[in-house]
């Protein structure tokens, strides 16, 4: 039973970790929008950049462990599951990793150039709700009267956190936060595809696939639409903020995230998760002086509050 606490324990840890350095995403895209730096060249690169240290990863995540306990065994050298993973395996991670890294992130990364960092943070973090309704569906029967309740209160503390009672405010958001709340749909199929298969997989080697397959679909995308002469445009700060950006915002933290769900699962994974919002909320306020009003904190307060209502009374998952 202590193992199994220690486990859970780590679990939270990791999750909390990685919500926390992917709240420091918006600041840094931020940045990089002021010097005139494109979302879909930033996507882009920053999964290309990223991609090596996924596939190092991932070729480690094969070789055998130090030691015959497997979860004593650092991330990066962890040994893969005894047994050969099926090919339905690794097509489950590429499809997590192509619409939670390429179509979620193109859409959050746009909605950042038109939201600020805290409301694309608070909306994007509804995905817990989702993971909740789509596990319930996925299983064929009816949340609980708490889930239903904590649900209403997220969606609500969303309409408040766009603007809610200000209609100005609310108009304005309102493009950049749909683009949000379907990055958060995203998240939320990345969760339970990985909660299923990180299993087989590994944590590890599950996000070594999906985060290379993005950068793959990435990388055309731009060959279509854009043109990698704009690579030329980027200064030496910029590319030391992508650098940042791709190992600090996606590499640890895909790495960490895929681990914690793999110890906890989905939905408690999610109480780690909040702490995210708060990170945003007091990095953007710092760094680049963006003031929720008390409509939005309120929203805030209640979206984060119906996720740990949510996730508190999940039962840890099985782990094998």
């Amino acid at each position: 039973m202590n193992q199994e606490h220690a486990r859970q324990r780590l679990g939270m840890i990791c999750v909390a970790g990685a919500a926390m350095l992917f709240a420091s995403k918006g600041l840094f895209s931020k940045a990089l929008y002021q010097r005139g730096v494109g979302f879909e060249l930033l996507v882009t690169v920053r999964a290309l950049l990223a991609m090596p240290l996924f596939v190092w990863v991932g070729l480690r995540a094969r070789a055998p462990a130090v030691s015959g306990d497997d979860e004593a065994q650092p991330l990066a050298v962890r040994a893969p599951p005894a047994r050969r993973p099926r090919a339905g395996a690794v097509w489950a991670a590429v499809i997590a990793g192509i619409v939670c890294y390429y179509v979620g992130a193109m859409l959050d990364f746009w909605a950042l150039m038109l939201i600020d960092a805290s409301i694309e943070r608070v909306l994007l973090f509804s995905y817990p709700a989702l993971v909740v309704l789509l596990g319930s569906v996925m299983q064929r029967r009816a949340p609980e009267a708490r889930v239903v309740v904590a649900m209403f209160i997220t969606y609500l503390g969303i309409f408040f956190a766009m603007g809610g009672v200000d209609f100005s405010e609310l108009t304005q958001n309102l493009f950049g936060a749909g683009l949000v709340l379907i990055a958060a749909f995203t998240t939320a199929i990345y969760f339970l595809i990985g909660e299923r298969y990180t299993r087989e997989l590994g944590s590890t080697r599950f996000a070594a696939i999906g985060m290379s397959a993005s950068a793959v679909v990435l990388t055309v995308h731009f060959a279509l639409f854009r043109s990698f002469d704009e690579l030329r445009t980027l200064a030496a700060y910029d590319w030391m903020l992508l650098v940042v950006l791709a190992i600090f915002c996606m590499f640890v933290p895909g790495l960490l995230q895929a681990e914690g769900v793999r110890r906890v699962g989905a939905q408690r994974a999610a109480i780690g998760s909040t702490v995210g919002p708060p990170t945003t909320i007091v990095l953007a306020a710092i760094f680049f002086g963006e003031r929720l009003n008390v409509w939005q904190l309120l929203g805030t307060a209640m979206i984060v509050g119906s996720v740990l209502v949510m996730s508190l009374g999940a039962r840890p998952a099985n782990r094998n």
